[in-house]
């Protein structure tokens, strides 16, 4: 199983490879909780600038949760018990510190479509096909809080045709929709570019922006910020960054 789950870093920049190439990365059980405590052991790291997930092979970013899982399934509890799990790697996700990019090719669908959702960004292949078809395939359902990150990246109406027709979005659909922040001839090696883009920015900036969505889409306007605000403002990259405006030339974040 270890090797199902890939992860590296190099230049500052994470990558996670969910490693199933045979199952079009089909993720099983111990996969979700691979990638849960690989997001919970980055919040100490102080070398990461981004991080990247992206699919082996050039079949699928994850066709969903392996669904010979659930032939062991008999009772509600079973029921509730995966889907409490799922919300645990997807929260563990949403709060890696540093933006996260889902670089697509191929089927993103079911678990794979909610894991690239609960990231920052997302570069796909024209070949990408992106949904949840279970109203017509395996007759389950989202959590309210999978629907919740759906909505807050599709919208209502969107998200609401999506899941009812079982269809998926292709890559110029998921553009259009802001789906995707852009299609790519080679996605993961957009991603890196990205990440090295975005690891030149103010660290403790993106993280609080991260943070501060994250809480605006759970708790709304009576989000706290509080502690996002003075994360900044207490900061020496704040006093490095006032420092280099004034002397006219480039911060040097240190992301604290």
């Amino acid at each position: 199983m270890t090797d199902e789950i890939l992860f590296d870093v190099a230049d500052g920049i994470g990558h996670v490879t969910l490693n199933r190439p045979q199952a079009r990365n089909a993720i099983t059980f111990e996969m979700y909780d691979r990638l849960a405590q690989l997001c919970h052991s980055l919040g100490g790291r102080d070398d990461l600038r981004a991080l990247i997930i992206s699919g082996a092979g050039d079949k699928a970013f994850a066709a969903g949760t392996d669904i010979s899982r659930f032939r062991d399934f008999r009772t509600g509890e079973d029921a509730l018990r995966y889907e409490r799990r799922i919300d645990e790697v997807l929260a563990a996700l949403e709060q890696v510190p540093v933006p996260t990019i889902a670089a697509i090719r191929g089927a993103c669908t079911g678990g794979g479509a909610a894991i690239a959702i609960a990231c920052d960004l997302r570069i796909g292949a024209s070949d990408m096909r992106f949904g949840f078809p279970i109203a017509r395939t395996l007759g389950n359902c989202l959590s309210a809080a999978s629907l919740a990150r759906v909505v807050s990246v599709l919208g209502a109406e969107r998200t609401r045709q999506m899941l009812f027709t079982a269809r998926l979005i292709d890559a110029e659909q998921a553009l259009a929709s802001h789906l995707l922040l852009e299609i790519a001839e080679e996605p993961l090696e957009r991603a890196r570019s990205l990440a090295r883009e975005l690891g030149a920015m103010a660290p403790l900036t993106l993280r609080a922006i991260k943070e501060g969505l994250r809480r605006l889409r759970i708790d709304g306007p009576a989000a706290q910020d509080e502690d996002l605000i003075r994360l900044c403002y207490e900061s020496a990259d704040f006093r490095e960054g006032m420092s280099a405006f004034f002397e006219k030339r480039p911060p040097q974040w240190r992301g604290r």
